[in-house]
């Protein structure tokens, strides 16, 4: 069997070496275990919210009884206005959410660990990071492997230069386009915009690359030890553009491990 190569590009898109593509972008991708373990791990940053049990029962209110002509609902002393019950105004509400919920789902270790690998698996095959929505025309390869030097970026500048050069500022001006702003209460509560999801980086160390990217729209950067299925297919839906230092290129099939060689 033909070893398949990955060729590795320096930062002015240029490609000076090669490398053995990892056994990990072989395995299948299942794309109903990685929605499923991405809406578990969503829910982890959920909080719980519940309701004050006496909200809109702190009233003097008291039913009048029969022989007034009207209704025998709780109405507040000395006015016939209505309270209490759940058709008055401010009254309480009839099956208000309970802090007691549990909102926190858990999946199992080798699941999770299962769903990174197909979710890393995804990132490799051209028609589902296109499907997907991303612009991958003038993308030098996929999947993308950068040497270590663009760990150490340390200005926004640069780092548009590189990422034009990479063939990656076509689906950052797709993400631009598609912002849209918020009105009402996301608005009043800092969430202002709607960003989509651009190119994410991968790295095997950040020395600098998190905050030269962060002002960049739709670009995410990671480390290898912080990856999960979340970042490698945001909403449940694989197959992120994604750029891999050298580093953490080579690193892929330890993620992998035993799972790997169970089900591969």
């Amino acid at each position: 069997m033909a070893v398949e190569l990955i060729p590795i590009f320096n930062l002015e898109g240029v490609q000076v070496d090669s490398l053995e593509k990892p056994r990990i972008f072989s395995y299948p991708v299942h794309t109903f275990l990685v929605r499923r373990v991405v809406d578990i791990l969503q829910t982890h940053r959920r909080q719980r919210q519940g309701r004050d049990p006496m909200a809109g029962k702190r009233t003097s209110a008291e039913s009048l009884g029969p022989g007034y002509g009207l209704a025998r609902v709780p109405r507040i002393r000395g006015t016939y206005r209505a309270a209490f019950v759940t058709m008055a105004v401010k009254g309480r509400s009839a099956h208000a959410p309970t802090s007691m919920r549990i909102v926190y789902k858990r999946v199992n270790r080798k699941e999770r660990r299962l769903a990174l690998v197909s979710a890393i698996s995804s990132t490799g095959i051209p028609e589902l990071v296109a499907k997907r929505g991303h612009v991958i025309e003038g993308v030098k390869h996929i999947p993308l492997v950068v040497v270590d030097d663009i760990e150490a970026i340390n200005s926004t500048r640069v780092a548009k230069d590189i990422l034009k050069k990479l063939g990656l500022w076509g689906d950052i001006v797709r993400v631009r386009r598609g912002s849209r702003a918020r009105s009402g209460k996301p608005r009043l509560r800092g969430r202002v915009k709607r960003v989509g999801r651009g190119p994410l980086i991968v790295v095997y160390e950040d020395r600098g690359v998190g905050l030269a990217m962060r002002n960049i729209p739709g670009v995410d950067v990671v480390e290898l030890r912080n990856l999960n299925p979340e970042h490698l297919a945001p909403g449940g839906c694989p197959g992120r553009l994604t750029v891999w230092s050298l580093s953490a290129f080579r690193k892929l099939d330890e993620v992998a491990g035993e799972v790997y060689m169970a089900y591969a």
